[in-house]
């Protein structure tokens, strides 16, 4: 036991009480913690939630109900299960978007970068397979709609989604192995995440403006441990405000109907935080190039490091930037409230507008604003 205790407590007073922490972060830097407590939340209720769910077409819908009405606790369980996907979702966004502003992305820290959008991706996996156990309408038909994408690979796509499907269409088998995989794919992202964090501990954490700090940190415990503590009380009281106030007001009205193949919703969409990624889909009018611009809107954050061209990493001290910024903030909110539109006009003309910027200020703005800044402070 000696042996095993030695170990765990040191790698528990590297990383978590003698970790040495930049003494001037601030709240923004709680959000990595909130994360993987809402990846514990989940994995949590979700094993509980595994004991009474019968993946089975014709029992699935059922079982949900059996859990909210019969299980003792039950409708509390899928209560925080199902708004703490969202939580989840808000909690990452929100790490993500703190991570562009103050360039968590760039060298040295740009494999923390790189592995922390594979998170991303595995999560957005889980949750849209999450979506189709409960078997309502929209858990049917918002998975037909997102696996059919895949046909739009020339020569296979067809075998793909025969393959994804286990059949002809969603039905029992796809059922059976989104499940398996939703079951499976949390503990995935737990293992990534540990390398992520050994990956950030390797350099050490940034801060806020952006400049070396070796010479000026503090141990992480007592003191940004009972931030984040601070950080995790106030995340609880919103949590359960929604749980226990407003548990459905982020689900959709037709996913509490049970999945009918025969009848087509008159509006298929995805959950709330796919809704920037849907619009981008949707304003291309070519299939195979709307999945592609859809994966690209993601993947293209692994290349920030590299198309990053500024010398100055926090946008405290780049004031072009940061007006930028928030132009890309806006348009990530746009895009999400057209993706929950119906495909008319003028809704596609604006998600088209809207994707366009996504990609220039990634592609174009980003690559070039390093050296338009140090020509404007030349000029100076």
């Amino acid at each position: 036991m000696r042996f095993i205790k030695q170990p765990l407590i040191s790698v528990t007073n590297n990383h978590l009480i003698d970790y040495p922490t930049p003494i001037n972060i601030h709240y923004a830097w709680n959000f990595g913690f909130l994360a993987s407590m809402c990846l514990i939340i989940q994995i949590l209720t979700g094993v509980f939630l595994a004991m009474h769910y019968t993946p089975h077409v014709d029992l699935a819908f059922e079982s949900v109900e059996h859990i909210m009405r019969n299980v003792n606790y039950g409708w509390l369980l899928r209560y925080i299960h199902s708004n703490g996907a969202s939580m989840f979702f808000v909690v990452v966004y929100i790490h993500i978007f703190r991570g562009l502003y103050f360039g968590s992305y760039i060298k040295p820290r740009h494999w923390v970068w790189v592995i922390g959008v594979i998170i991303f991706l595995l999560m957005i996996i889980t949750a849209f397979i999450g979506y189709v156990l409960p078997w309502g309408q929209m858990s049917l038909w918002g998975a037909t709609v997102i696996t059919n994408l895949v046909s739009a690979v020339p020569i296979v796509g067809d075998s793909i989604v025969t393959w994804l499907w286990g059949g002809f269409s969603v039905d029992n088998a796809t059922l059976n192995r989104f499940f398996s995989l939703h079951y499976l794919l949390p503990f995935i992202i737990v293992a990534t995440s540990l390398i992520h964090i050994t990956a950030l501990h390797q350099d050490g954490s940034g801060n806020p403006l952006g400049v070396d700090s070796n010479v000026d940190k503090i141990s992480m415990f007592p003191y940004f441990i009972i931030k984040d503590f601070l950080g995790l009380v106030i995340f609880i009281i919103i949590f359960s405000i929604f749980v226990y106030f407003f548990p459905n007001l982020l689900g959709h009205p037709d996913n509490y109907i049970e999945a009918n193949p025969m009848v087509t919703p008159a509006h298929i969409v995805p959950e709330w935080y796919f809704l920037p990624f849907y619009a981008i889909l949707r304003s291309i009018p070519h299939k195979l190039g709307g999945v592609i611009a859809m994966i690209s809107s993601i993947a293209i954050l692994v290349l920030l490091p590299w198309i990053h061209s500024a010398e100055i990493k926090s946008s405290r001290f780049r004031p072009l930037y940061k007006f930028l910024y928030w132009t890309m903030i806006s348009c990530c909110l746009i895009l999400g409230w057209i993706g929950g539109m119906p495909v008319e006009e003028p809704y596609v003309l604006a998600g088209q507008i809207a994707s366009l910027y996504y990609f220039f200020y990634f592609l174009v703005m980003l690559p070039s604003l390093g050296y338009i800044e140090k020509y404007l402070l030349n000029f100076r």
